[in-house]
């Protein structure tokens, strides 16, 4: 410790020293994670690709400066933009939230761990481009995985049992932590930096959930990752220095975050930290919607074929009852005005109304041009949510991890259509078999998005063969990625 710290004679918060002795210590033997994990890159990858054909996302990314390029910088992908480590997080975290589309953990807290990924990717390419000069080895793509598996697990971990939405703080500080985590071991800190590291990070003011919620609902809530893996790279690097960590950040009384920003409420914890969370991520697959509204537009895509089956229109539609959970009621339950695509997506009644029109939904449903169709806000006014404690009950289960969602369609007739239940999206971990195939073809959708035949073919001949991929240098795979803007 710091010569301050020693002289004050304090030890560590124990949930800083867990951490950072997880990610020091702890040898992962679980083929399953690393499987998942490589899924999660390609998927998570992916995402930010199509997330390039927004402007809105675009005009955020690149350096600070106009036209700066850092010698031996960090490659954005589907960019030719070299940043440095902190930019370059940003970047890439940014790209991989914007659509709301990576995968998802659900419980007291939820968040997307893949978030993690723009911190990882971005250090990672970085030390592998500069190994003559910071005296590191160059990473593979295995070395990322593993910090992808650590990161979700740190992430996963704390959210299972404390919730930071009912304190009015969003999920992205825990995003903050695991990637300053895991870029501090990354980077070689000592134990002691790594202990400093992640002290910093809760130190740090947090992020409202205010830009998720009426009346503020905005598109913060798309960069808020990249914004917390940025500040991650950075706590990391300043503790690299020598800088001093605040050792009970967490349980000091009147100015430590318990009693600050966590109602004087402790941590508590479910299972010690291994590679669980990996093992049972969410991924969303089908459609880029809020989580807890997945098993309900799947449910909705079905009554769609159903009312055209039956020769029946939705405006001859009376009221849509949605039986669910009681986190979705929490979240998403929305009524009135709409004013942004990021209001849209966190609405459950919206991401209904859509398949329910359409037969589909996309991340281009949540523009404009789609929302000022009449018929949306219509049908949304006569949908209503009902919470079953059941599904509540399941959602929280340790053993079952449901995101169930019921539809029920009344006609103007009083035809009432048999409710649709799902209880597992097709993302979860109970449906791995179908959903992986999927997951697939959607990051062979996204690829296509920026990159010729012949560069398709270069990346897929190495993504898609888990050996051959794990062994790949960091500097090479992400080579493939580099997208010339002339």
């Amino acid at each position: 410790m710091s010569a301050i710290t020693k002289s004050s004679n304090q030890e560590f918060d124990q949930e800083i020293i867990d951490i950072v002795d997880y990610v020091r210590d702890y040898v992962i033997t679980s083929d399953l994670a690393y499987e998942i994990a490589w899924n999660c890159l390609l998927d998570t990858l992916g995402c930010g690709l199509e997330a390039l054909e927004y402007e809105a996302c675009r005009k955020l990314l690149g350096p600070i400066v106009p036209q700066t390029k850092v010698h031996n910088g960090v490659r954005v992908p589907g960019t030719d933009f070299e940043l440095d480590p902190v930019q370059g997080a940003f970047n890439i975290g940014t790209m991989i939230r914007w659509l709301d589309f990576n995968d998802t953990w659900l419980a007291a807290e939820w968040g997307h761990p893949s978030d993690n990924l723009g911190a990882i990717l971005a250090t990672a390419d970085w030390i592998s481009r500069n190994v003559s000069t910071n005296g590191l080895n160059p990473l593979t793509i295995r070395d990322v995985l593993s910090a992808m598996i650590k990161a979700h697990e740190i992430q996963g971990c704390i959210a299972l049992e404390n919730s930071f939405n009912k304190v009015g703080l969003d999920h992205v500080v825990l995003v903050k932590v695991a990637s300053t985590a895991v870029v501090a071991n990354m980077l070689g800190l000592t134990r002691e930096q790594q202990l400093n590291a992640v002290s910093l990070a809760w130190v740090d003011g947090q992020s409202l959930r205010t830009y998720r919620h009426f009346p503020n609902a905005g598109s913060r809530k798309s960069w808020a990752a990249g914004d917390a893996t940025a500040r991650a790279v950075r706590l990391a690097l300043i503790a690299q220095t020598g800088e001093m960590g605040y050792p009970t950040v967490l349980t000091a009384k009147t100015w430590g975050f318990y009693d600050v920003s966590f109602k004087g409420k402790p941590f508590t914890f479910q299972r010690p930290y291994g590679s669980y969370v990996m093992e049972n991520i969410l991924f969303k697959i089908s459609y880029p919607a809020e989580f807890h509204s997945q098993t309900a537009v799947e449910a909705a895509m079905t009554l769609s074929n159903t009312l055209r089956d039956l020769g029946r229109e939705v405006s001859e539609i009376k009221k849509v009852t949605i039986r669910t959970h009681e986190a979705c009621i929490r979240i998403i339950d929305k009524s009135g005005p709409l004013n942004n695509p990021a209001d849209r997506d966190h609405c459950i009644q919206y991401m209904v109304a859509v398949p329910l029109i359409f037969g589909r939904l996309t991340a281009r449903d949540y523009e404009d041009d789609v929302a000022s169709d009449s018929r949306i806000d219509s049908l949304r006014a006569k949908i209503v949510c009902v919470e079953d404690k059941n599904f509540t009950a399941d959602y929280h289960d340790p053993s079952k991890r449901s995101i169930a969602n019921g539809l029920t369609i009344e006609l103007m007739d009083g035809t009432i259509l048999d409710e649709v239940v799902v209880e597992y999206p097709i993302g979860h971990a109970r449906r791995r078999k179908e959903g992986i195939p999927l997951l697939v073809a959607k990051f062979q959708t996204n690829l296509a998005r920026i990159f010729s035949q012949e560069e398709q073919a270069a990346i897929t001949e190495v993504s898609l063969n888990r050996n051959a991929l794990e062994s790949t240098p960091v500097v090479d795979f992400l080579s493939l990625f580099v997208k010339s803007s002339k």
